[in-house]
């Protein structure tokens, strides 16, 4: 596509993580965060303290507003520079961080329980308010040009913005890591085998921010479960997920059935990965 100069494509493959790109205007901000108003409206609390988590991820399948996201293409222009022209969209969540709370990421890869192989990944992160360092914005540490899978542990990590609360359990050199603010309206990219993690908001605002997942078509289930995912652009010709559709109606009755069959095979699949690797954890000698 050509999005990318040669350079950042190079920078990409040595370090897997990209920032930052300006995506949406006043006006395209404006209206995402009155979608986010209407969405926590009709589940009746923030999205973040919503005691079913399953809110939190794929609103592309619920919000046409976030399906528009997902499909922009000055967004999938710079990802086609970086995963091949035949593109899916495998899983997405909304990252919120409320004023003064403690809420973090600890050090973990996005990759490590999604139960897809290869595991080529690119992690659109865009920022809806502010994310700069005092926010709790994102720090990454370079790969070094040889992407692979750490040892990690799940459920461990005390107020995590991630799902699993997961944790790199290997040794770690974060003698250098990268902050990656970001203003309000734009995004950063990183691989789904980067290292990174993200420190509390400090700040008297909101942090809200929504990562969407992309794959390559190639990408398979590497478990039992057949997941579901949607192209976003070229051509899937090789079927190994199951096709899950576009939103028509913001929250109709469709959309939250399709939105439950996507999110129940996720989470099937998301589990017997955690169970797989947690079991290759421990059979590692140390």
């Amino acid at each position: 596509m050509g999005a990318l100069p040669a350079d950042k494509v190079a920078q990409w493959k040595h370090d897997g993580f990209l920032s930052p790109f300006p995506l949406l205007d006043e006006e395209e901000l404006q209206a995402c965060r009155q979608g986010v108003a209407r969405y926590e409206a009709w589940l009746g609390s923030p999205i973040n303290a919503h005691p079913d988590m399953r809110w939190r991820s794929m609103p592309y399948l619920l919000l046409p507003w976030a399906a528009r996201l997902a499909r922009d293409p000055r967004i999938l222009d710079r990802v086609e520079d970086l995963l091949g022209p035949d593109i899916l969209i495998f899983t997405s969540t909304f990252f919120i961080k409320e004023p003064h709370s403690p809420t973090i990421a600890a050090w973990h890869q996005d990759s490590t329980y999604y139960g897809i192989e290869p595991k080529e990944e690119v992690t659109v992160w865009i920022a809806l308010t502010e994310a700069n360092e005092a926010a709790g914005c994102m720090d990454a540490i370079s790969f070094r040009g040889k992407p692979r899978q750490l040892s990690h542990v799940s459920r461990v990590v005390k107020d995590s913005v991630n799902r699993a609360g997961q944790v790199i359990t290997e040794p770690l050199d974060e003698g250098d890591p990268v902050a990656m603010p970001l203003a309000p309206g734009w995004f950063s990219m990183h691989h789904g085998l980067c290292p990174h993690r993200s420190g509390p908001n400090t700040s008297s605002h909101r942090r809200i921010g929504l990562g969407l997942n992309y794959i390559p078509t190639h990408t398979r289930p590497s478990g039992s479960v057949r997941q579901a995912a949607l192209l976003v652009r070229g051509a899937d010709r090789h079927g190994h997920f199951e096709p899950a559709a576009w939103p028509q109606d913001e929250l109709g009755q469709r959309e939250l059935r399709v939105h439950e069959r996507a999110m129940s095979l996720y989470r099937d699949g998301y589990l017997e990965e955690e169970a797989k690797h947690a079991k290759r954890v421990e059979e590692t000698p140390s």
